[in-house]
């Protein structure tokens, strides 16, 4: 493995500093951690976690299958389609598979930028810091509300002149107005070259009714807020790119594997690929 590359615009965990973590107020990265099996996750999140499978028993399996749909993207953004360069916007807690590790397998010489602004994630960012020997993994403490700030502190290590592709998984649901949502997007994209990727997923409402009671004890317990929002929404966010086959579907249907094929139950996470003319 060789260090990442270190990113001076920004503040880096390769340094001592010591993140401000809330211990008393639920988090995102931290409940999703939880519903997938890991480790860093607090009482407060564990409650909220548990308090929202008691409404869909099934969110744990329904995480998991939000992470299978990240893999299942990269795997073919690098193997399928000679993608080299990822921009993981809002990436969440390590876990197994990260993009940097997908990516690589099929690309070793892939590049990685991945960005979230939570203390935590910041605080557990070196596990996401190593890379294959041909490529680089680098990690931006930044806020998705500052694309330009984003998009500044990635070209340390992308190159924005040549194809990137863009994700944004589970994250926009967090801006919760939906112009302002779009154009933090729009401001992204425009950067990027022809050949570039959006890859995204966020929660809806159309398959269970139980999801919006999941997203009302959410929003009056954990932060950061999130608002749902259907599949045409989420089409909205691709406007300008050429959505890639399925379309926005529900994320255990985009590209299932061969396997599993008729047997598959959708849930209320809808995700889709786009590509730039």
């Amino acid at each position: 493995m060789i260090p990442a590359v270190k990113l001076p615009q920004v503040r880096n965990p390769v340094t001592d500093e010591t993140p401000a973590i809330q211990h008393d107020v639920p988090q995102t990265a931290r409940i999703w951690n939880y519903w997938l099996g890991g480790k860093d996750h607090f009482p407060v999140d564990r409650h909220v976690g548990e308090e929202i499978l008691t409404v869909i028993p099934d969110m744990a399996l329904m995480a998991r299958a939000t992470r299978e749909f990240l893999k299942r993207v990269v795997h073919h953004l690098a193997a399928d389609l000679g993608v080299r360069q990822f921009l993981d916007v809002g990436t969440g807690l390590p876990t197994a598979d990260n993009t940097h590790q997908v990516a690589q397998r099929a690309a070793p010489e892939a590049r990685v930028v991945y960005v979230d602004n939570d203390p935590l994630v910041l605080a557990h960012a070196r596990a996401l810091l190593t890379s294959s020997r041909e490529g680089a993994t680098a990690y931006l403490d930044a806020d998705l509300h500052d694309p330009e700030a984003i998009l500044r502190g990635a070209a340390e290590t992308l190159d924005l002149d040549r194809p990137v592709a863009l994700l944004l998984m589970g994250i926009l649901g967090h801006i919760t107005d939906y112009d302002e949502a779009r154009s933090i997007v729009a401001r992204l994209t425009a950067a990027l070259p022809s050949g570039s990727y959006l890859a995204l997923y966020d929660a809806t409402d159309v398959v269970d009714p139980a999801t919006a009671e999941a997203i009302e004890i959410w929003n009056a317990k954990a932060e950061p807020p999130y608002v749902l929002r259907n599949p045409a929404k989420l089409e909205g966010f691709f406007e300008g790119f050429e959505l890639l086959p399925p379309g926005v579907v529900s994320c255990p249907l985009w590209h299932p594997p061969a396997a599993r094929i008729g047997t598959i139950t959708p849930i209320d996470e809808f995700g889709g690929v786009g590509r730039k003319p």
